[in-house]
């Protein structure tokens, strides 16, 4: 009879310990005030939550006001004409701003001319003789004709002012040094004389600042007549508040986007078949507030480089990662 080894046996396995029990469950409260309470407390974190986004909704609108009419205290307009400085002895030309062309380079004014009281017939207040006004640098119009028998009535047309659209919303713009001459009288009787140029007006969006200057470039005092002037213009700073709000939106439109597709085609988040028409939404939505924005940036600006692109590319990822979710549903 054969015997069997014990001793090289395995030596039996632990036994296996049993997991501790589960706590025990608090039990409910059974009063309505307890139940009351524990809705409240478990309430109480999205309250907070939504009181949270209220009050800095509201807090960045009332900024938003502050900020816009802070910055609008800029330069008013230009104080109006004060035709007693020259006594009715010299000849002066109105220069009333109306627009500038950014992109053009043109700042379009309505010119009208104060002859000398000689010149005008006191019976009819109508001239007496016929004059012409020539700007320099030359008007797009050249030679502006003031009629015999005719009050004189303002005459629309453009001069140039330097600047770099490209530059928006920080760009300025500036006329060469500014003069005019009269021509009174017709024929043989014609005569040329100086007139001194005045600007006066106003324009929405933009601080004016007119400065004399003399034939060398140095600063003159306002009451030279003989000096000429140069107009220099700069974007308010009230409406870059409205700027920078319409860039925020442009550049959150991408990035929300994107937080909605990778999760969706990653399968973190179930396919919601409605975001197509939210991505086609946004999409169209861009070239609309791209034009919406005040003074209208030229085409290939930086705007256009730093926020328009990377809205574009961004709208597009986030629709081609939603593409694919859907066909991954699909399958």
């Amino acid at each position: 009879m054969m015997t069997t080894d014990t001793s090289e046996l395995p030596p039996p396995p632990p036994p296996e310990e049993e997991p501790p029990p589960p706590p025990p469950e608090e039990p409910g409260p059974t009063t309505r005030f307890g139940r009351f309470q524990a809705a409240f407390n478990r309430r109480r974190k999205r309250i907070s939550i939504t009181l949270g986004v209220v009050i800095l909704v509201a807090g960045a609108y009332a900024l938003s006001l502050f900020a816009v009419h802070y910055l609008q205290r800029s330069a008013g307009p230009l104080p109006p004409l004060d035709l007693s400085e020259g006594k009715g002895n010299y000849t002066i030309v109105q220069l009333r701003l109306d627009e500038l062309k950014t992109t053009a380079n043109r700042l379009q004014v309505d010119v009208l001319v104060y002859p000398p009281d000689s010149v005008y017939d006191n019976r009819f207040d109508v001239l007496a003789k016929d004059v012409a006004v020539r700007l320099y640098p030359t008007s797009d119009l050249g030679d502006l004709i003031f009629p015999i028998g005719k009050a004189p009535a303002q005459l629309q047309t453009k001069i140039e002012a330097h600047g770099d659209p490209g530059n928006w919303p920080f760009d300025q713009y500036k006329t060469e040094k500014i003069s005019a001459d009269a021509f009174i009288g017709a024929g043989d009787g014609r005569r040329k004389y100086p007139g001194r140029v005045e600007v006066t007006g106003a324009m929405e969006g933009w601080d004016v600042a007119v400065s004399r200057v003399t034939d060398a470039g140095e600063p003159a005092p306002a009451s030279d007549d003989d000096a000429g002037l140069i107009i220099t213009l700069k974007r308010a700073k009230g409406p870059l508040v409205f700027d920078i709000a319409i860039i925020i939106v442009l550049i959150a439109l991408p990035t929300l986007a994107l937080l909605v597709a990778i999760p969706m085609v990653l399968g973190r988040r179930k396919f919601v078949p409605p975001f197509g028409t939210w991505y086609a939404a946004m999409l169209f939505a861009v070239v609309p507030l791209r034009n919406f924005l005040p003074g209208s940036p030229p085409p290939g600006s930086w705007i256009d480089q730093a926020v328009v692109q990377w809205v574009l590319i961004g709208l597009g990822t986030a629709m081609t990662l939603y593409i694919i979710s859907w066909i991954r549903q699909g399958d």
